[in-house]
């Protein structure tokens, strides 16, 4: 590493050869690689270390359901065939969902002792996908992913035996394709027609011009991609996702039910009497995904015949682009989850316009079987209809919701006598997390319904949050009584350990299962005796990233300059000590927009959760010598009439300031070594930063967008559209302030991103802008990835430039002040 004395030293050809080395235009030019490298062996071991398991608990309580899944797959599996027709990805040689994930490996462990058995029978080289209770507990559906297409199997409890159901190939186009029938015997079934002929084949040449029209009405769109696009698309998408329901016994008999048709959702009534369907229709649109074209929503009973047409919802290609705005006519339809077979949804009194005035917004009704009478109101709401959680005749709780307020409201009404007058049982913005009061417990029907958990005849119900504080996240349990509308704790995570409750096991005897963690250990699963104040272990899952254990993190706090709380944590190497001098560091963020400063600087994390590992993950650095900035708050603040993006560069820029003022001033890191990264919007941030200020080194932007006036409908929390707001979009707009960005920067994206409006064409526009402009960048295109990447040899990719970009421009970069002098020399007058 040349010194500033060495420098002096160097005739003025020397620099002015240093200045070609250091700033050469070889930097833009194609790519110097021709094949998938490799990122160093520390980093690549970490990217490569197992997962904890997926958990999933029983309807009665008793079982575990073990499912291991790949940390990473390969590029063959990810570059598979895929259609991208409707807004869907589909694996035409599956008829299933494209990039999936999938579990390798299912175990069960016993909840009363801890005993853990493999399940027995899957097939060599499972891909098992949609794992399913039966309501009885002692059954599980899970879809296999085979190459000849998707199989049926049963998993047997008691034994720990799976077995396959002899059916045609299932149809998982379109969400999960079974669901279990109330008796835990049977499951409805969508499968691939049988008489399905070959997929229609693309015409050599056009039958016609592609025409859109648009006769005076409004219809502005966010940005969807992956939309159709012809004719042919709209054919595919008949032929790929047109299902045939059928019955089926855990014996390999089946019966088919009504005729085939595209099918959106199956929900079978609590009761097994009826089946809701919703089917999809023409016409399609080349604007809007498939949940927005027109549906057709029925009850049919068991045989296939329609009992009652609850709706038929045309194309919604115009619902206002406003937060909050809905589709008109009956939504939300689903079954009344206590009762047999009773139908509820929502109907918008607004017009389904959150943009206009209204004193109301939404109705919620019921209609029991047969269906025949007049539709029952059960409460009128002044928001937008959120959600229901359903008790018993006497209890449920209605959720309503306002995006430009931030306010969430709960209402106890009762079902049974839906006449008695509402009773308000919270009132709060959704920002506030402090004053969280958590939300219910839920426990399952004999029918394998999930209905709210009570104790008490019905009059209490428990509450489980996140328990956030000043002094971080501590998940609670409490009792919260209806009447009096008070709460008594039960329960709460105490320090060092992050302990999460998951699932109230027997409510008289309050034993609770948990999810304890502490930072050097890893998530596992206990049963705590409130009454005893005893703690038994279930699970032993081991350290997956042992090399980390000695890890130092720290939950820090420091303010902006306009009195903003702010929060991060710092993870520092292990071994590391202040005295052995400030580190380069790499900071890892994400903007979030807010209504409120005091809820702006609440705490959002813990300082006792368990350092965890992705790929995607920054703490990967800490194994390269780094110091690393997670998640340091950049809260977007705009009160009253104003909005968050107002100010939104100013805001962000001063986030940051204060988190590296604070770093510095602790003596952890090198001002002169700072890297900024993020992904999506933490791209666009990332961008944004290296425009309007010259605190970092280097930015890392993956799967970003750039120039928001290629989302002129909306963007993130942004509600006013481009014309509306046109110095908004351009100031927030790091495309537009290309010339500005004079560090390097590292783009990074996925060729196939389907995220709305980070479509790959945003980093290679910005790409060529930043090249436009002579800045020193760098563009890798991900072959098959999409917003988040999958195969090994693209993450591993991935690691290795950033590496070589962190190494190259902030681990060994030289003080700016030599740098200016590099420049000068190299640029006589």
């Amino acid at each position: 590493m040349l010194t500033r004395t060495r420098i002096n030293c160097i005739s003025f050809f020397g620099l002015l050869v240093l200045a070609t080395l250091l700033f050469s235009p070889a930097l833009t030019t194609a790519a110097d690689t021709d094949s998938y490298q490799m990122p160093p062996k520390a980093i690549a071991d970490l990217a490569d270390s197992p997962r904890m398991p997926v958990v999933s608990l029983s309807p009665n309580n008793e079982w575990m359901l073990l499912l291991k899944y790949p940390p990473l797959i390969s590029l063959e599996e990810v570059a598979q065939p895929e259609l991208r027709i409707g807004g869907l990805r589909i694996n035409p040689c599956t008829n299933g969902p494209s990039r999936q994930r999938y579990y390798y490996e299912l175990s069960l462990t016993r909840i009363s002792d801890g005993a853990n058995e493999a399940v027995t029978g899957l097939p060599s080289g499972s891909e098992i996908t949609s794992p399913r209770w039966s309501p009885d507990g002692r059954k599980v559906a899970f879809v296999n992913r085979a190459s000849e297409g998707l199989e049926l199997w049963v998993v047997d409890v008691s034994s720990g035996e799976a077995q396959r159901l002899d059916l045609p190939p299932l149809n998982a186009a379109y969400g999960s394709p079974h669901r279990w029938l109330s008796d835990s015997k049977r499951l409805l079934v969508q499968t691939v027609p049988t008489d399905r002929g070959a997929a229609p084949a693309e015409p050599v040449v056009p039958t016609s011009p592609i025409i859109q029209e648009n006769l005076g009405r409004k219809a502005p769109t966010r940005t969807y991609q992956d939309l159709l696009e012809n004719e042919h698309d709209a054919a595919l998408f008949e032929h790929y996702l047109t299902s045939q329901m059928v019955r089926v016994t855990l014996d390999g008999g089946s019966h088919s039910i009504g005729a085939a048709g595209i099918i959106r959702r199956v929900s079978p009534s609590p009761d097994g009497k009826y089946i809701l369907l919703e089917t999809i229709h023409r016409p399609f649109s080349y604007t809007v995904p498939a949940w927005r074209f027109p549906v057709k929503i029925e009850v049919w009973d068991l045989d296939g015949n329609v009992v009652y047409e609850v709706a038929d919802i045309p194309l919604a290609d115009e619902i206002p682009i406003a937060f909050g705005s809905v589709r008109t006519g009956r939504r939300e339809v689903g079954w009344r989850a206590d009762a047999d077979a009773t139908l509820c949804w929502a109907e918008a009194l607004d017009g389904g316009d959150a943009g206009v005035e209204a004193d109301e917004r939404d109705q919620l009704l019921l209609l029991p079987a047969p269906f025949d009478g007049n539709p029952i109101p059960l409460i009128t709401l002044k928001l937008r209809y959120s959600n229901i959680d359903w008790g018993n005749d006497n209890l449920a709780i209605v959720s309503e919701r306002w995006w430009r307020t931030r306010k969430i409201c709960g209402w106890q009404v009762k079902p049974g006598s839906p006449e008695t007058e509402p009773k308000l049982l919270m009132d709060r913005s959704w920002e506030d997390r402090y004053n969280d009061p958590g939300s219910p417990l839920h426990t399952r029907t004999k029918q394998g319904r999930t209905v709210l958990l009570t104790a008490d005849n019905g009059g209490t119900i428990f509450l489980s949050g996140a328990g956030a504080s000043p002094e971080g996240d501590r998940p609670f349990l409490d009792e919260f009584d209806l009447t009096t509308l008070e709460s008594r704790r039960l329960f709460r995570s105490e320090a060092p350990y992050y302990e999460d409750p998951v699932r109230l096991l027997d409510a008289d005897k309050r034993l609770l299962l948990t999810r304890r963690e502490s930072v050097t250990e890893p998530p596992n699963y206990f049963v705590r005796d409130i009454k005893k104040g005893t703690l038994r272990p279930v699970t032993e899952f081991p350290h997956p990233t042992p090399q980390l254990i000695d890890v130092q993190k720290e939950l820090i706090r420091y303010q902006r300059e306009d009195s903003v709380d702010m929060t991060a944590t710092l993870y520092l190497p292990p071994g590391y000590k202040v005295e052995d001098g400030p580190l380069p560091m790499l900071m890892w963020a994400y903007p979030q927009e807010f209504k409120s400063a005091d809820a702006a600087g609440q705490v959002t994390d813990s300082p006792y959760r368990f350092v965890r590992l992705g790929w995607y993950s920054p703490l990967l650095w800490l194994a390269h010598g780094y110091a690393v900035l997670d998640d340091p708050t950049m809260p977007i603040v705009g009160e009253g009439d104003e909005e968050p993006n107002d100010s939104f560069v100013e805001q962000l820029v001063s986030s940051a300031q204060a988190a590296v003022d604070e770093v510095v001033s602790r003596g952890v890191a090198d001002p002169e070594r700072l890297a900024i990264g993020g992904h999506s919007y933490g791209a666009f941030m990332a961008a944004n930063l290296l425009a309007h200020s010259d605190l970092f080194r280097l930015g890392i932007a993956r799967s970003g967008a750039y120039n928001r006036t290629l989302t002129p409908f909306g963007f993130q929390a942004e509600e006013r559209t481009l014309w509306e707001s046109p110095e908004i979009y351009f100031a927030m707009s790091p495309f537009m302030h290309a010339e500005k960005i004079d560090e390097p920067i590292l783009l990074i994206h996925g060729e196939a991103d389907n995220n709305s409006g980070t479509y790959p064409l945003q980093s290679k526009r910005f790409y060529a802008a930043l090249k436009g402009h002579g800045a020193t960048a760098r563009l890798v295109m991900l072959p098959h990835e999409s917003h988040g990447y999958r195969a090994r040899e693209s993450v591993l990719h991935m690691l290795y430039e950033s590496a070589d970009w962190l190494d190259r421009y902030v681990k060994n970069a030289e003080p700016r002040e030599i740098l200016k002098t590099v420049t000068e020399a190299g640029t006589p007058n």
